[in-house]
């Protein structure tokens, strides 16, 4: 069994912090998903509208709360040099089982840095050390190359392929690679 907290913590390491998302982030977070890359690879919709990322920052008490996602802006920087790179979270939870599953994004300036890949790390230790997850998975759109490197990054492994796993607005069916870490295998971030 797993323990959930009741609220989101601040976790921080070196540049890198996850936090909270709040009311302040709703235009950065709907910037971001402008992106077309989001959509892409992502579940977010391609029409991704304001009342979209004003939704997920106020819903994040309750997902919380329902144990139904634990969500984190990441940011990077310093004191009041710190910008909005992204945001990451563990969600599709199964408390039965102790297993959750990490989802992220990253803007575009932000990719490329090893940010996401610290954050993965960051959020995958949290999970492991003080949640008790006994899986964490990443399920990752087979042609997207950059997080399928930035899970290997962070230790996770590749499990196998699951064959028309989602559906994306357009219609199409596509394959998605399946990534775990455990936490006997798990090698935590150096202090």
């Amino acid at each position: 069994m797993i323990w959930w907290p009741t609220e989101v913590p601040t976790l921080t390491r070196g540049l890198i912090t996850l936090r909270k998302p709040h009311l302040d982030d709703t235009q950065a977070v709907f910037d971001g998903c402008q992106d077309p890359l989001i959509p892409r690879f992502t579940a977010i919709s391609a029409d991704y509208s304001m009342a979209h990322a004003l939704d997920y920052v106020q819903r994040t008490d309750a997902s919380v709360r329902t144990q139904r996602e634990l969500p984190f802006v990441i940011e990077y920087g310093n004191g009041d040099d710190k910008v909005f790179a992204g945001t990451i979270s563990f969600h599709s939870l199964s408390v039965k089982n102790s297993v959750g599953e990490l989802g992220y994004w990253m803007t575009s300036s932000m990719r490329g840095k090893g940010i996401a890949t610290t954050a993965a790390r960051m959020l995958t230790d949290y999970g492991f050390a003080t949640i008790g997850f006994k899986r964490i998975e990443g399920i990752v759109d087979r042609d997207n190359v950059a997080s399928l490197k930035l899970l290997e990054s962070a230790g996770y492994q590749r499990e196998g392929l699951l064959r028309n796993k989602i559906s994306r607005d357009d219609g199409r069916q596509v394959d998605m690679y399946i990534y775990a870490a455990l936490p006997e295998d798990w090698e935590y971030l150096p202090d």
